[in-house]
């Protein structure tokens, strides 16, 4: 594999600082990984504020956001992201960036319309009132545990909570909730599933995710059936939406690394 850079994409209600155990493991294998947080959350060489987080940041910004940091680097690096971040990562790619994607368990773009109940449940604390569209919204342990941590014990999972999770902006979960309502003009989710110009992708699930559920991810696979460029779909039994932070996530790593090193573009500057 030529391109030797990596961006790791954080989702909501969590922070880059989630991603310092693959950082330590690709660093170890001779890669740049870069891990920007979401405007306004605390950056991975910054103590991690678990209060801090802007309300009423967007999709569209956030993408934007890291397209800039993107076309800084020397070349076009490997992308992986998760949850929202995988969201993130598919617009990237379709707007012409990375050598290959990789999207965790990634949350619903336009035009992928299953909605199952423990993706409502999950998103409930801030879908829950229309006033989060312009806040944050914090989880409670047994909330956190919910979504991201339903596979392990309660308290693993409020010990990741403490250490990795920071308020979730409510913005981004209304674009993504009404999506399928919202013209594709203007729809901050919209992707371009037909495009066939873009680098590869490869789209995770995991059987015991109760915030975007295996089966929205498959349905988001099917999406790109179109699309000439290469789309797969790798799903893991047992995994929940932390499959990042939980036991077996070096597994997870290297899966993904080694898919992206086979298939990923030549090595090439913007």
């Amino acid at each position: 594999m030529s391109t030797k850079s990596i961006v790791l994409i954080h989702g909501l209600w969590l922070s880059p600082h989630s991603w310092r155990p693959w950082i330590d493991r690709y660093e170890a294998q001779g890669y740049t990984v870069h891990a920007p947080a979401w405007p306004g959350v605390s950056e991975l060489h910054e103590p991690l504020d678990h209060d801090r987080a802007p309300a009423g940041l967007g999709v569209r910004e956030i993408a934007d956001h890291y397209e800039r940091f993107l076309r800084t680097l020397d070349e076009q690096p490997v992308i992986i992201g998760h949850s929202f971040g995988g969201l993130v990562t598919q617009i990237l790619l379709d707007r012409g960036l990375g050598a290959a994607g990789v999207a965790l368990h990634p949350a619903q773009a336009k035009g992928v319309l299953r909605l199952p109940l423990s993706t409502l449940l999950a998103t409930r604390p801030v879908l829950g009132n229309p006033a989060n569209l312009r806040r944050t919204v914090k989880l409670t342990d047994r909330q956190f545990r919910y979504a991201f941590a339903n596979t392990v014990t309660k308290e693993q999972a409020a010990t990741e909570r403490a250490r990795w999770s920071v308020p979730g902006v409510g913005r981004p979960l209304f674009q993504a909730g009404f999506a399928n309502f919202t013209p594709a003009r203007s729809a901050a989710t919209a992707i371009r599933f037909d495009n066939s110009d873009r680098a590869p992708l490869l789209l995770v699930g995991g059987t015991a995710d109760h915030i975007v559920p295996a089966a929205v991810v498959r349905e988001t696979h099917r999406r790109y059936r179109r699309a000439k460029a290469l789309t797969e779909y790798k799903e893991y039994a047992g995994r929940d939406h932390g499959t990042a932070l939980h036991e077996g996530w070096e597994t997870v790593a290297d899966d993904v690394l080694d898919w992206a090193r086979q298939v990923r573009r030549p090595a090439h500057t913007y």
